[in-house]
């Protein structure tokens, strides 16, 4: 191996016209390389040749030099000679000295760094014992040969890089590192504080007395050096006069002599200086006295009235970095403020003086919080959160801290109001301006824990001031006759709407007929206001918007005041045919959701609302563009071009024309005129279209799709009804109603049956058919043969299947008492698609997923039959082929040990089970004090031979999870399953008694080679224990065996 080898492996590995074949085996060579000694010497060697070679080969060959060096695989001798080269080649090159690379240029930035990290690395290895005047040989840099002075720009340059390198690597809290690299970093960090910080503060001073109005690139690097440095050495080396006059200097351009192109960067590295040096840790005391040395409230007034910053604000000139920077610097000192007063107690001097502090600096906070650029209020937002958190704490404690600071509630506060304004420039809803939108409403979620944090500080203040912004607001529209500013009357609905965290933070605003607080007072005043100002009679389309908003959000409102309802509805209804997109899509979802919550005091409107709906409710199913990503957008985000999220909102219609005919002031026979007018349509539309998507037209698919989707929303709307939930306020439709819908029924089932090949098709029945139980009620019963027919095909997915066996769990619960014949029919077809299903195998991760939800779909099943009193029908004549079948695959799904929770669900089923059919309890279940867990059997009739079925299949089962090679005991879904097993255990004990201590000793523990002692503690156990005692027991019994 030779140099000659290593430089063509790079050259290969890194020439973009080099064959796949060829890098590959270049950049597998070069990493073996890392590994062998030879490698690195001649890298080593490579980068420090003379003449150079490419800057690609010595930045590859750089770093497999240092590789070795942080991997140790260099002995003392070599790393003598690496460190004795590496520094004569920086004093030939960097400092002009008399070497073997004298006279040669300086490296480019890139190979700067890398050499920089092998001193580094240099450093971290020999500084201990090896290279005790690491600092000493490579300060001499900065000289130039002869020189006392630090007068050799190019080797200041790199004497600085190698400290910022050196802080990086041992001192940098952000890059993660193991115990002994932490222990090792802080050795060096001492050995460098005992012996050279001084030298190297002296240094830094040196160099900026030299260079600091000749060179903006050695300042910048020298002040970065001490802005990391100070965090973990003496503070009183890096501060002093002098270098707090050349930071006030840097910052005040006018009296800098620097050229003003470096202006900018040495301001930036000042602040940034303050910054650092204001994070160093230290004691409460001692920060608060570091803001008072480093005068840092004086620099912040200078640049903030500096002329960038002040007579340029609101032009085109204003500096918004500059800004921002000394943004970050007010937050982090205020920050630092409050936290030093966090834990000062009353009167404590800490106390008093960061409330001075906190006095002084305030106006710097409000200054930049109200600044027009968002990303510079943002910056302040932090410290302005530390600030109310402190405050809130010190008012709970009763401390003069809040009283002495009140007034400074009102000023944040209305800085707040005043920023989640609309500026002046903002144009509300064009599409060219949804970026700037989305950022606005970000800083407003921000902006509102501000507010939020205020109202808890102080409740009384914050809620006057949101009313008489509200109030005003409103006054002046209705003054000025609507004729108002946009902009103004948005911020006040904006604020009504949050003020509702506070006015319904009881969970309403009425308490019977009173208001439930004093904030819900105000909420009401101010909704009082909004319905007599007429607001939403403003042509504006954001106006109009909040508004609707607002009516939803206040439903309350309106269920105690029920007079303002029409009016609002008729608002309504001009809106959802507004021009702009966005109001009129999302009026049609606050729509529906505004007459569902006041449905009971809507009166006989249902004709005038259908008839100013009729335009909208005709639907016409648009194939998405393959070339679009529009379509998979939600409502609302979208802005009317995506033909899937308009169709969402179009069912919205749906069911508030459900809402609204179905209210009581809407004779029946009305209501079924109403349905008949908006159904026919959709009749007429779905015969049209059935043939064309019998033939495979995609379109005319999709339109059935959504004209089925539309029945079922219509259904939805109709009736709340429930079945089995007497309690609840709703009733079920009237009889000439839910015949209409039944027909409504029949016709999806034709479409279903037709069309049950198709996915979209099978989606949407099986939503229709989940909305058509509410009002169909038990007529739906003869139909679900037909539903399942239709639904669960040889095309159905697992997940389909798993979703309607949920479905199928509510109508069971929901008509225990008249479904038994229909589901004695059914239940073998059914089970015997959904064994189909649970046999074939998962094809990858999502298939997987949909198989492990199946399983426990078809276990939940089963309890809901078991717990309904319905267990007959799994056993009947008609079923009972099939029982044996669902026996065997509960016993195989609780033996999976890869599916814990089907396993769990498993033991349950085979628990209820027995409680079932196990017959009455002969065992009186001992119980643990306060223990309401024992197990109580049904008392039923045991099923002929179940007694001995559940000892010799049920429970050899509770053994086979724990016997398997690769269970954990100590897993938490495994102990669950585990106290399941025991579960199960103790009610075969219960219904079987010394029959089954009996099987136990004489079969099943002596089969599975349990020894004499353990069994009698085992069988002594099962006998003595409540149910918990015995699954703890069972437990620990499993772990103790398993080691």
């Amino acid at each position: 191996m030779d140099e000659y080898q290593i430089e063509k492996a790079i050259e290969l590995a890194w020439d973009p016209r080099s064959s796949q074949s060829l890098k590959a085996q270049a950049i597998e060579f070069l990493h073996k390389l890392r590994s062998r000694r030879e490698g690195w010497s001649i890298c080593f060697a490579l980068a420090t040749r003379r003449p150079r070679p490419s800057e690609v080969i010595r930045h590859a060959a750089l770093d497999i030099v240092n590789n070795a060096i942080r991997t140790g695989q260099l002995n003392d001798g070599d790393l003598a000679a690496v460190s004795s080269t590496m520094l004569a080649y920086m004093e030939g090159v960097y400092a002009g000295g008399n070497t073997s690379w004298n006279g040669l240029p300086p490296d480019s930035a890139s190979i700067q760094n890398k050499i920089t990290q092998t001193v580094t690395y240099l450093f971290t290895t020999m500084y201990e014992t090896r290279w005790p005047a690491f600092f000493t040989d490579i300060l001499k840099l900065t000289s130039a040969p002869g020189a006392t002075a630090r007068d050799n720009a190019q080797g200041t340059v790199m004497y600085l890089k190698v400290l910022i390198a050196i802080h990086d690597e041992i001192a940098d809290i952000m890059i993660p590192k193991s115990p002994e690299e932490q222990k090792k970093d802080m050795m060096l960090k001492d050995l460098v504080r005992e012996r050279d910080i001084q030298g190297i503060a002296s240094s830094w001073h040196e160099i900026l007395a030299l260079w600091r109005s000749k060179e903006a690139t050695i300042v910048e690097l020298c002040l970065i050096c001490i802005g990391r440095w100070v965090s973990w050495t003496d503070i009183s080396l890096a501060i002093n006069d002098s270098l707090l006059a050349l930071l006030f200097e840097l910052l005040n351009p006018q009296l800098s002599a620097n050229d003003s192109d470096t202006v900018p960067v040495n301001r930036e590295a000042a602040i940034e200086t303050f910054v650092e040096i204001l994070g160093k840790k230290m004691s409460a005391s001692d920060k608060l006295e570091l803001i008072n040395v480093l005068r840092v409230n004086d620099a912040v007034t200078q640049l903030v009235n500096s002329q960038s910053l002040s007579q340029s604000r609101h032009t085109s000139d204003y500096d918004t970095d500059l800004a921002e920077d000394v943004a970050k610097l007010v937050n982090n000192t205020v920050s630092d403020i409050v936290k030093a007063m966090d834990t000062a107690k009353e009167n404590d001097p800490v106390l008093i003086r960061g409330n001075a502090q906190l006095k002084t600096f305030l106006p710097h906070v409000i200054r930049f919080l109200s600044d027009e650029y968002d990303e510079i209020c943002s910056t302040v937002i932090p410290s302005l959160t530390d600030l109310l958190t402190l405050m809130r704490k010190k008012a709970k404690a009763n401390s003069s801290f809040s009283s002495e600071n009140a007034f400074m509630l009102p000023l944040i506060l209305e800085t707040v109001i005043a920023k989640v304004k609309y500026d002046d420039t903002a144009v509300w809803g064009n599409e060219g301006t949804q970026t700037d939108e989305a950022e606005f409403q970000e800083l407003r979620k921000r902006l509102h824990i501000l507010q939020q944090a205020v109202s808890m500080v102080d409740e009384m203040m914050y809620t006057e001031k949101i009313t008489r912004v509200v109030v005003t607001t409103f006054d002046n529209y209705k003054a000025n006759n609507g004729q108002l500013d946009w902009r103004e009357l948005e911020l006040a609905l904006y604020q009504l709407f949050l003020f509702g965290e506070l006015g319904m933070k009881n969970g309403g605003l009425y308490s019977k007929t009173k208001p439930v607080s004093p904030a819900a007072e105000k909420l009401i005043g101010m909704m009082f206001k909004l319905m007599d100002t007429d607001v939403a009679s403003s042509s504006h389309p954001a106006i109009q918007l909040q508004y609707m908003e607002l009516c939803v959000r206040y439903y309350m409102f309106f269920e105690a005041n029920p007079q303002y309802i029409t009016r609002v509805l008729e608002y309504f209804v001009s809106f959802v045919h507004h021009d702009h997109p966005k109001v009129r899509l999302r009026s049609w979802y606050l729509f529906q959701r505004f007459v569902k919550h006041v449905r009971p005091q809507i009166g006989n409107i249902a004709e005038t609302v259908l008839q100013a709906l009729g335009d909208l409710l005709p639907i016409k199913a648009e194939l998405p563009d393959e070339d679009s990503d529009n379509d998979n957008e939600d409502m609302s985000s979208d802005d009317g071009q995506s033909a899937n999220a308009r169709f969402t909102s179009q069912l919205y219609l749906y069911e508030t024309v459900g809402c609204i005919s179905s209210v009581k002031a809407v004779p029946i026979d009305r209501q079924v005129l109403l349905m008949i007018s908006v159904m026919n349509p959709l009749f007429s539309d779905l015969e049209t279209h059935l043939g064309q998507a019998e033939s495979g037209d995609k379109r005319a698919c999709l339109q059935i799709h959504h004209l089925i989707m539309a029945l079922g929303t219509l259904a939805r709307g109709f009736s709340d009804w429930t079945p089995a939930h007497a309690a609840s306020n709703a009733s079920p439709p009237a009889l000439a109603v839910s015949e209409e819908f039944a027909g409504a029924s029949e016709a999806i089932l034709v479409a279903l049956q037709r069309l049950k090949s198709f996915f979209e098709i099978r989606e949407a029945a099986r939503f229709a058919f989940s909305r058509f139980i509410g009002v169909l009620g038990s007529r739906i019963l003869p139909q679900l043969p037909k539903w399942i027919d239709g639904l669960l095909t040889q095309d159905s997915t697992k997940d389909e299947v798993a979703l309607f066996m949920r479905l199928l769990d509510q109508v069971i619960f929901g008509f225990k008492t008249e479904i038994f014949d229909i589901l004695n029919a059914l239940l073998t077809p059914f089970l015997q698609r959904v064994f189909a299903g649970i046999g074939e195998a998962a094809a990858g991760t999502d298939d997987e997923i949909q198989l492990a939800e199946l399983k426990r779909e078809y276990l939940a099943f089963l309890t809901v039959v078991l717990n309904n009193d319905l267990e007959s029908v799994l056993v009947s004549k008609a079923n009972q082929p099939v029982f044996g079948l669902v026996i065997s695959t509960i016993e195989h799904l609780a033996r999976d040990i890869n599916d814990y929770p089907t396993a769990k669900l498993s033991f349950n089923v085979l628990t209820r089970m027995v409680l079932t059919w196990g017959g009455p309890d002969i065992i009186q279940q001992p119980q643990a004090a306060g223990s309401t867990n024992a197990v109580n059997g049904a008392g039923k009739p045991k099923l002929e031979g179940f007694d001995q079925f559940m000892m010799t299949r049920f429970s050899p089962l509770c053994w086979a999870i724990p016997s398997a090679a690769n269970f954990d005991g100590k897993d938490a879904q495994g102990k669950q399953v585990l106290g399941e097993a025991a579960a199960l255990q103790k009610a075969i004990y219960a219904k079987t008694g010394q029959q089954y201590l009996t099987y136990l000793q004489d079969v099943e523990l002596r089969g599975m080679g349990m020894d004499i002692a353990t069994m009698e503690e085992y069988l002594n156990a099962l006998c003595s224990m409540d149910t918990r005692g015995f699954q703890q027991y069972f437990k620990n019994l499993v772990q103790r065996n398993a080691r």
